[in-house]
């Protein structure tokens, strides 16, 4: 089959490799019909996170038909249309059971090897480097999705596939990042960062009753899109200071909540600080350029929450732990726990609530996926999303 393999930092290329195999009896084999190239998608092209191997299949944005199935898969015929959510989940341990999905304790084969760089293991991700267990991606022609019991969502012939395919990742990772703040009526809502993630994220915030929604961004178009369809302000980095900004905006407060939504690959104006961060994170000194982050925290209220959404994939300087504590904030985070919101978001697309298709900007071939990688990461061609159809 045809597949988009990572090789070295900064180059991918589709190539030829061996089709999937069934290897449990709780498997399932995927053709796939739509993909995506998330912005977490991004942080391994750069070589950011580690453990990539030149070869790995990337992708965890996926959907497609079902082809073939385990003995143990009775929830799933071939020929079924299925959503596939981008952890992998077993459904029967202590994580599972609480629906924290991201974090099953048995669907990462190199669990110690994770564990040695966070302390405890996350779930297996597809296509999301050995640290999350090195399984194969989904943008490709097939693939095998473990679990398949469990996790894959049916979806009827009423609806398109750009229509459901980001419930496989980023419109639940934003939904969650705003449920995370635990939203009050009144409340003032700032999101970091206009791509995929942060519109959804404010788009949710939107939907769960924020009473003013702030969107922190430099690209006009990708700001004009959240003031379209999640009604939010805007808020240019690189024509106004953000901390001032928010200040004004809030009374003096600053926002009741802040969602970072950039993670670990944060552009920001030349600093002395961005470029300490810049050029630990070349010499690979730091994983992490946490400039969102930190001017998130910065900015929160006293008492406020700060959602962690962006993706990181281990340390970061001069993180503002003092600001934390001395300010009553509280953090939460996560990979989101997809299974959980699939079918209540799928329940909002079908009713017209949510139209998650108005952030594609490019549609190109399995064959264009380096083009896309290419546009994606340097925001070429006005780029904001980009799906591909093997």
């Amino acid at each position: 089959m045809r597949a988009l393999c990572w090789d070295a930092p900064n180059k991918v290329t589709v190539r030829d490799v061996p089709d999937p195999q069934i290897l449990s009896s709780r498997d399932a084999i995927i053709r796939v019909t739509t993909t995506a190239i998330c912005g977490s998608d991004l942080h391994l092209y750069g070589g950011y996170i580690p453990s990539m191997v030149p070869g790995d299949v990337l992708g965890h944005e996926f959907m497609g038909e079902v082809v073939e199935v385990g003995a143990d898969v009775t929830n799933l015929r071939v020929g079924d249309r299925v959503v596939v959510p981008f952890p992998i989940a077993c459904g029967a341990c202590h994580a599972c059971q609480r629906e924290m999905w991201s974090l099953c304790e048995n669907s990462n084969p190199n669990a110690a090897q994770a564990e040695k760089l966070m302390g405890h293991s996350p779930a297996g991700i597809f296509g999301y480097s050995h640290l999350t267990g090195g399984y194969q991606g989904g943008q490709a022609e097939y693939v095998r999705v473990p679990f398949a019991d469990v996790g894959p969502l049916t979806i009827e012939d009423d609806l398109t596939d750009e229509q459901v395919l980001f419930l496989s990742d980023i419109l639940p990772t934003g939904y969650m990042g705003a449920e995370l703040c635990g939203i009050q009526p009144g409340d003032v809502v700032a999101v970091w960062g206009a791509g995929p993630v942060g519109q959804f994220a404010a788009l949710s915030a939107t939907l769960l009753g924020a009473a003013k929604v702030i969107v922190i961004d430099r690209f006009p178009e990708r700001l004009a899109l959240a003031v379209e369809h999640a009604d939010a302000h805007p808020l240019n980095y690189e024509e106004t200071p953000v901390l001032g900004e928010l200040r004004e905006l809030t009374a003096g407060r600053g926002p009741d909540h802040c969602i970072d939504a950039v993670g670990l690959e944060a552009h920001t104006d030349v600093t002395p600080v961005a470029l300490y961060d810049k050029g630990k994170q070349m010499m690979r000194l730091q994983t992490e350029r946490p400039t969102a982050l930190r001017e998130a925290i910065l900015a929160c209220a006293n008492g406020g929450t700060v959602s962690i959404m962006g993706a990181y994939g281990g340390l970061a300087d001069k993180f503002p732990i003092g600001s934390i504590m001395n300010r009553s904030l509280t953090i939460k985070s996560g990979q989101c726990h997809v299974h959980r919101y699939m079918r209540p978001l799928l329940d909002r697309i079908r009713t017209g609530e949510i139209d998650p298709t108005y952030i594609i900007s490019h549609r190109l071939s399995l064959e264009e996926a380096p083009k896309g990688y290419d546009i994606f990461k340097n925001k070429d061609e006005r780029c904001t999303k980009v799906v591909l159809t093997p």
